[in-house]
């Protein structure tokens, strides 16, 4: 699998930048970080139902 190169990383937060603009970013990552978070919860089974026992 190839890393893209740092030169490439700059162009694609760039674009990402442009077509979003800087006000829609923050709500971009916390989405993106909640998304990542209930994808590990649902790998690990780590559900609602088994904190409270039932």
């Amino acid at each position: 699998m190839h890393f893209p190169l740092p030169w490439q990383l700059i162009l694609i937060l760039l674009v990402v930048f442009i077509i979003f603009g800087a006000s829609r970013l923050p709500e971009l990552g916390r989405g993106l970080g909640e998304g990542i978070r209930n994808f590990k919860k649902a790998l690990s089974g780590d559900t609602q139902d088994q904190k409270e026992g039932g």
